[in-house]
């Protein structure tokens, strides 16, 4: 019997559908590893029965079975769990039940948006250590778009790519008062109606906020007017306060960044909630800002997707001073992408499976690791391109490949994750 172990890891990490649970297969879930199972009664003579139980006894037997069974009942993991988890390099076992809860939901079918990145600015008074991308006001390198630039760039990516969607974001820059985005979005909404208008991190709300001498209620209240309808959850990186302190010290603090997406929700803007991880964060610093999310969605119910990405280090300063020399890396991905499933299960609908500093290959895996979405095309994203760690360019073509290379449906989405199209 312990021939076939290497074929059970195989099992795990290529399919993530089947589970057993308390030793009883789901029939929805039998032909998907019907072929399989066959192969392994074939080459060792083997019941199904006995394979099965090879599964069921690696999941009890595991160091997190109990936390993997409490999932599959629809128990979220609490804090305590997610440290056992983060701590656990069990990573197959966590993907084959985030892949189980992610069928159950979504089938065999994954989305992706058609969308561009406008970095409208690269000035920045932040500062951030983790960034390549930011330039000192009148920098030589600096630069902020005016409007007929805009509409220029979205103009060839409507005509070229078809967009859904605008993902808006840039520096923290002191020049740009309320009237450069409400023009913006505005133009936006009124010339390409078709496209959705996806801006700004919390940390560039209070930005704006500071210019105006305003509230962040009060301009998010105006951004909403002018054509914004949803917040991209960037400058979360990691909520806490101990580790923005290092990486980003003068942005804003985790209880603002969870005030200003709160205000967001109430104001009827859906948000997506996302994560930096690979830097200097602990697993509890980690545990922490998935329970931060869970509270805040629990509260507000304002989150549509949720999407962990790794740090890269090239060229930012947190590598110069020999913070971090090297990125988290795929295994790490699929740890956090499992995680995810787990601790989001039945409360935020979507996890993203980024492959932009990761690869489309990663990507492809990590759908089956727990993720539905496969993010955008992304089309003339900067900011990561900096640290030289961009994987390539990706059309929608590319995308709908490799989504059809593992089997998978692919459904073409919006900017609030409503189908499209079907391919």
């Amino acid at each position: 019997m312990q021939s076939i172990l290497p074929f059970l890891k195989i099992l795990f990490n290529l399919i993530s559908v089947p589970l057993v649970i308390e030793g009883i297969i789901s029939v929805c879930y039998l032909k998907i590893i019907a072929n399989y199972l066959n192969f392994l009664r074939i080459k060792y003579r083997l019941k199904s029965t006995q394979v099965l139980s090879q599964i069921t006894e690696q999941i009890h037997d595991s160091e997190i079975g109990d936390i993997l069974e409490n999932s599959l009942q629809g128990k979220r993991p609490t804090y305590d769990d997610c440290n056992r988890l983060l701590n656990s390099d069990n990573v197959s076992l966590m993907g084959l039940v985030a892949g189980v809860l992610t069928r159950k939901k979504f089938g065999k079918r994954a989305s992706f948006v058609n969308n561009i990145i406008l970095n409208y600015t690269n000035v920045c008074i932040t500062d951030c250590k983790f960034c390549a991308f930011y330039r000192p006001p009148d920098h030589k390198e600096s630069y902020t778009l005016t409007l007929d630039e805009i509409e220029s760039r979205v103009k060839t990516a409507c005509d070229l790519f078809k967009i859904r969607q605008v993902l808006i974001q840039g520096g923290h820059n002191p020049n740009l008062g309320i009237e450069y985005y409400e023009d913006s979005f505005g133009m936006i909404r009124k010339k390409f109606p078709q496209v959705g208008v996806h801006g700004l991190s919390t940390s560039e709300i209070d930005m704006i906020a500071k210019v105006e001498n305003s509230s962040t209620k009060e301009i998010l209240s105006r951004l909403k007017d002018a054509g914004l309808q949803s917040l991209p959850g960037a400058g979360a990186e990691i909520l806490t306060d101990q580790v923005k302190q290092i990486i980003s010290p003068k942005k804003i603090t985790s209880d603002d960044w969870l005030r200003i997406i709160e205000e967001a929700h109430i104001l009827g803007i859906p948000a997506s909630a996302t994560m930096m991880y690979g830097h200097v964060e602990s697993n509890q610093d980690i545990a922490e800002h998935f329970e931060k999310i869970v509270k805040l969605q629990l509260k507000t119910n304002g989150f549509m997707a949720f999407i962990p990405w790794s740090f890269e280090p090239n060229n930012t300063q947190m590598q110069k001073e020999g913070t971090v020399s090297f990125g988290a890396g795929g295994f790490q991905l699929l740890k956090m992408i499992a995680i995810s499933r787990l601790v989001f299960d039945g409360l935020i609908p979507h996890i993203q499976s980024s492959w932009l500093t990761n690869g489309i290959g990663m990507a492809q895996l990590a759908l089956q690791y727990g993720a539905d979405d496969f993010g955008g095309t992304l089309i003339g994203e900067e900011v990561v391109s900096c640290t030289g760690a961009r994987s390539t360019e990706l059309t929608s073509k590319k995308i709908i490949d490799s989504i059809h290379q593992i089997g998978f449906e692919v459904e073409e989405r919006d900017n609030f994750y409503q189908t499209v199209c079907k391919y």
